[in-house]
Parts: C-alpha cells; structure tokens; sequence
C-alpha cells in the first residue's frame, strides 16, 4: 500500500483587517518553500480577493471556477515566487461571499486531489467572524492568529476565538504580533489576549513570536513583491523566516477529529490501516 504524507494545514486569521494577515501568509508560505516545503496558499477571502493583487500574479481561473464545477483545483492554481503555488480566489463576486455549507463541504474535499503534491497547506482567511471564516479555520489543524498593537485588533481576535472555541470546539491557538516596535511589545500583546482567554475561554494559547514594524513592507507591497524577495535581509523577513522554522516544526495532524477538514479522506485512510495492521 503507498502511503501519503500527512499535509500540515495552519489557517491564518486574525478577526480584523489590517493587521497585515494577507502579507504575512504570503511571506510566510516563502519562507516555507525556502525550507524545501512543498507549499500551497489558498486566498480564503472568497468575494475579495487579495493573495494575487500583493505578489502582482495574474489568475486567469479562480475558485469560482472550481465550485462551478469548469476547473479542478490543479487547473486554477499558479505558480508563485520561491516555487510555491496559489489557489487564487475571485474578487467582486457577491455569491462567492455567502456560500452554503454544502459550497464549502465541496470546496475543502476539492482539495484531497492535491494531497500527494503538498507538504503545507496555508489558508490566508478573510476578516470577520463569517460562515466562510469559521468553516476554514475549523477544518485547519493549526489556527495562527495574528494581532497588532490595536484595541480592536485584540477585541476581535479574542471574539474569533471566544467563537471557535465555545461553538466549534477548538481549543488551541497560536499567535503571532505583527508590526510591532520592540520584542517586549509582541509579548505584552500576547500576554493582554492571553489573559482573557485564560480566564474566560477552555483554550490554550502559545505565543510563536513577532514581526517588526518595517517600513521595506511597505515599499515591497506597493512594488507587489514580497519582502522576503524585495528586501531579504531585512528586519521583517528575518523575523518572517524565525517564525518559518518554528512553524516547521510543528507536528502534523496524523488523525481525523471527527468533523470536516482537509484532506480527511487521507487521515481516514491512515487510520484504518494503522487499525488494520497496514492493509
């Protein structure tokens, strides 16, 4: 029997805009492929669209392609920098906002055809506490919250997680701080969230580091290039890469949990062969 390799899948989310979530995944997803990670980054912001426009990637089929059944997720994907892949997302498509349960049932199995070519799955959400949002990040293995130095940023990202934990059953988070001015100030952010958490919610948080504030971002966005290329020694893309290898060294998900996820049909056959002895 061949095996398949276990996918690690992070959603990437953080309850508001403008914490820098979709620049973050981008160069995250780099930084992995630079690890020789087979990675794919799927713009999970269904109607708005955001994931091409940052790396300047023209899509000519989106996931409105694959859920109206004309492309396979492989048709619709393209090639970004450092060789990792994007499953790009439309932008001003209403319908592509509000889809149904089943709509995402469909989306996430779509993806169990790609699970002998990946080793990382990053999935860059859209802000908000929506349907779409929650459903993603409920079928990730890892959720990476990210917070910046902002009372809404901290409120909304705890209202995310006071969500996923008390109605969908997710009990641990990782954070990142974002656009911070000092080390000590990424560890207060966390520290702020966490003690909220601790005292309201059943959920563990760890802390996985911060990513200075750095004005070669935004040079690097307005050129539509990622700073891990536009400025690779730069303070943020050497924080960007620490976070990289922390994240690769996560373990991956080798068990189904018992609701929908990606690459399900993987982790249900891993389980029946270690049950059945391999066959």
């Amino acid at each position: 029997m061949s095996t398949v390799r276990p996918v690690k899948v992070i959603a990437v989310t953080g309850g508001k805009g403008g914490v820098g979530k979709t620049n973050l995944s981008v160069n995250l997803a780099i930084a992995l492929a630079e690890l020789r990670r087979r990675v794919v980054l799927m713009d999970a912001d269904l109607g708005l669209a955001n994931v091409d426009v940052l790396l300047g990637v023209q899509a000519k089929y989106t996931l409105a392609d694959v859920l109206d059944g004309t492309k396979t997720l492989r048709e619709v994907m393209v090639n970004g920098p450092a060789g990792i892949k994007i499953v790009p997302a439309s932008s001003g498509v209403q319908q592509m906002a509000s889809l149904t349960h089943q709509e995402h049932a469909a989306l996430i199995h779509a993806f169990s055809d790609l699970g002998d070519q990946l080793d990382v799955l990053l999935i860059d959400t859209a802000a908000g506490i929506s349907d779409t949002v929650v459903s993603f990040v409920r079928a990730a293995q890892e959720v990476l919250v990210v917070v910046c130095d902002e009372p809404s940023s901290i409120t909304d990202a705890y209202a995310l997680m006071k969500l996923l934990n008390m109605e969908h059953g997710v009990y641990r988070f990782r954070v990142v701080a974002n656009m911070t001015r000092s080390t000590q100030e990424g560890i207060n952010l966390f520290n702020k969230l966490n003690a909220v958490c601790e005292r309201f919610l059943d959920a563990s948080l760890q802390y996985v580091g911060s990513v200075p504030f750095d004005e070669n971002l935004r040079k690097a966005v307005q050129k539509r290039r990622p700073i891990l290329e536009f400025a690779p020694r730069s303070k943020a893309a050497a924080a960007i890469r620490v976070l990289a290898q922390k994240v690769d060294e996560w373990p991956v998900q080798t068990s189904a949990r018992g609701h929908l996820e990606f690459f399900i049909e993987q982790l249900l056959s891993a389980q029946a062969a270690s049950a059945g002895g391999g066959y």
